[in-house]
């Protein structure tokens, strides 16, 4: 049986080698069809995997609350508001941090923009002024020095501890920890250096990390600078007043953070008689992630089928040609001995390879179609193996159903009057 179906393969690639300019043709719809799928799977994969690594570096256990001035410019009478207040205060903190159950590290993080400048050397950096917590919550690789410690913050020392990209730039050529540099008109000792984990995230004020960062315990910043801001370009004030811009809560475990999400929205309405807040939940952004992920995959799924449809109904009207065609082979073979079931698999296996070759040709060109658009687009893609799977899968499947009914045509043809056929 081995041996006869072996035969039935050989005699299928001859046939189809005869005609290989038609057979070309044939399968270009299944190619297409195919390169569509893996391409289209690959583009849409890349891009919902940067996605959601950005959100995953949120931390899928975190409740993040921003201070938001955006409010403050959308009513007329409050856009004239020189001096606005607004967003988190040091006691909506105090009640975050101790009102739920199953918090693992509370954060409160002051923000300010400030002029960095050690010798010669001069960098803008965003400096952090963040509470005990913070490392706990993003384990920087520390590559000098050390981190800042409770004592840090208990004392409100002013030290520091830089990135490396912010090192780079300040400390080039002067030295390393120990150094004392200028940081908004203050000096502050650099304790410590941490590799960079940017996590950008649309307004540069939210990102929860930048490379330009430098840490400072949030006592210290709160004792140096205060709690006015100059220069408030988004509310239209020239000063603004705003205690703390982000409180991270992060629980201990993630099916605690819906539940805890909803308190903190309900705690911070009852603080606050206008929404100068906004409340971001990373788990909730990761499942619509998922969501539009799958959706996305089906909507390009669908249109790569339909490219596949088209090519299978070009193969089922070849090949009803070629039972035209083959008419008089036919009844040959049938006079010689050959059975109804011996014809229908002869046209199936020429079916199935016409669509098995097109889906290999339609792999190789939906590979190339990402790599592309990678290295001209700079759009990250990502190949998975199920596609390929899938995409042969799918052809083959083209194969038998497509070449089922020609198949079963050419055995229904009468051997004489097969013989007769001009």
């Amino acid at each position: 049986m081995n041996q006869r179906l072996f035969e039935e393969v050989v005699t299928g690639f001859k046939t189809l080698w005869l005609h290989r300019l038609r057979s070309l043709l044939t399968i270009l719809g299944i190619v297409f069809g195919v390169g569509s799928v893996v391409s289209m799977l690959a583009i849409g994969e890349g891009a919902s995997q940067q996605t959601l690594a950005q959100i995953q570096a949120l931390g899928s256990t975190n409740i993040i609350v921003y201070s938001d001035d955006s409010q403050l410019s959308q009513s007329p009478g409050e856009a004239r508001v020189r001096f606005p207040i607004y967003g988190i205060s040091y006691r909506d903190a105090e009640r975050l941090a101790g009102s739920f159950e199953g918090i693992k590290n509370f954060v409160a993080i002051k923000i300010l923009k400030r002029s960095a400048r050690l010798g010669r050397n001069q960098i803008s950096l965003r400096m952090m002024g963040v509470s005990p917590d913070w490392f706990n919550v993003f384990s920087h690789q520390l590559i000098s020095g050390r981190r800042l410690n409770k004592q840090d913050h208990a004392s409100g020392r002013a030290v520091c501890v830089l990135t490396d990209f912010a090192a780079r730039h300040l400390l080039a050529g002067t030295g390393g920890i120990g150094e004392q540099v200028h940081v908004g008109g203050r000096i502050f000792e650099v304790v410590g250096i941490v590799a960079s984990n940017s996590t950008a995230n649309g307004n540069s004020m939210k990102s929860l990390q930048q490379d330009n960062d430098v840490y400072i315990p949030l006592k210290t910043a709160k004792i140096v600078y205060g709690d006015i801001s100059f220069g408030d370009q988004s509310s239209g004030a020239d000063r603004s007043l705003v205690e703390l811009h982000q409180v991270i809560l992060q629980m201990s475990d993630s099916a605690q953070v819906l539940s805890a999400a909803a308190a903190v929205r309900r705690t911070m309405e009852m603080a606050h008689d206008r929404a100068d807040y906004q409340i971001s939940v990373p788990l909730e952004l990761l499942q619509q992630a998922e969501q539009t992920k799958r959706t996305f995959n089906i909507v390009l799924g669908s249109i790569a089928g339909i490219s596949l449809l088209v090519g299978g109904i070009g193969i089922m009207n070849i090949m009803l040609a070629s039972v035209t065609e083959r008419t008089r082979e036919i009844g040959i073979r049938r006079a010689i001995g050959a059975t109804r079931q011996v014809v229908i698999r002869q046209f199936l296996i020429e079916a199935i390879i016409l669509t098995t070759s097109g889906g290999i040709i339609g792999i190789g060109f939906g590979v190339l179609v990402p790599a592309a658009v990678e290295g001209f687009a700079d759009m990250p893609t990502h190949i998975t193996f199920y596609s390929i799977i899938l995409s042969l899968g799918i052809s083959l499947m083209i194969g038998i159903v497509f070449g089922l009914y020609p198949a079963w045509k050419a055995s229904q043809l009468d051997p004489i009057r097969a013989l007769r056929h001009q």
